[in-house]
């Protein structure tokens, strides 16, 4: 018998934890930003904030948070293809949680379709919360490398955003992405170098759900 699974019992469910935490070590080893507890977290409440200012149901803001919460597992296996990888592997713990069939189809589409290096864009609003919740989590907060003088670009980057808001405006419907970035840390036009493909991202993503993306960076709005 089909259960209403949520956000609490994915998290305190053994495995999911396990893979969170193997995904973000393996992601340290290789010098990526954090990608553990607190952005998974956040991810999840960004995703169902969106879908809640937007009017949509209590459901799909809750799948979408189940979604965000565990959109990067598939970082336990491997980094390359770990969006599809994750939906598997999340479909397989929300069939043990007994979730029912169409609900893990929604989630296992989103967390599929996040990542726009692989060309992949929302399939539906649940995906396109999750897309726009990950991407917007740019923050200093993330970067692991303490020494400012070996960082990469991404740690740069990541560094010199000391604020980072998604702010929805049903109203009008129009999502902003609104950062403060210490340009004395790295430059705006840096932002964009190794950024762009995700706000492109963020922009399709708000348009499956009707609304306009914008961007705004230490008070001026560049998109």
């Amino acid at each position: 018998m089909d259960r209403v699974v949520t956000l609490d019992q994915v998290k305190d469910h053994p495995v999911v934890a396990a893979y969170l935490e193997g995904g973000n070590a393996h992601l340290g080893a290789l010098g990526y930003t954090d990608h553990g507890q607190r952005h998974a977290k956040l991810v999840a409440s960004i995703s169902g904030n969106i879908l809640e200012r937007l009017g949509y149901s209590q459901r799909e803001q809750e799948l979408a948070s189940i979604a965000g919460y565990l959109h990067d597992i598939g970082n336990v296996v491997s980094r390359p293809f770990h969006a599809q990888i994750g939906a598997i592997l999340a479909g397989r713990i929300l069939e043990e949680l007994r979730m029912a069939p169409a609900e893990i189809a929604e989630v296992m589409g989103a967390i599929g379709n996040h990542e726009p290096e692989d060309g992949s864009q929302a399939v539906s609003a649940v995906s396109a919360a999750v897309i726009l919740a990950d991407k917007s989590d740019v923050h200093r907060s993330r970067v692991r490398n303490q020494d400012l003088h070996a960082f990469d670009v991404h740690d740069r980057v990541n560094y010199a955003a000391t604020r980072s808001f998604l702010r929805v405006e049903e109203s009008e419907r129009v999502v902003t992405l609104e950062l403060t970035i210490d340009t004395t840390i790295s430059p705006v036009m840096e932002y964009f170098e190794i950024f762009l493909t995700r706000m492109l991202a963020c922009k399709r993503a708000c348009e499956f759900l009707n609304t306009r993306f914008q961007l705004n960076i230490n008070g001026v709005r560049l998109l």
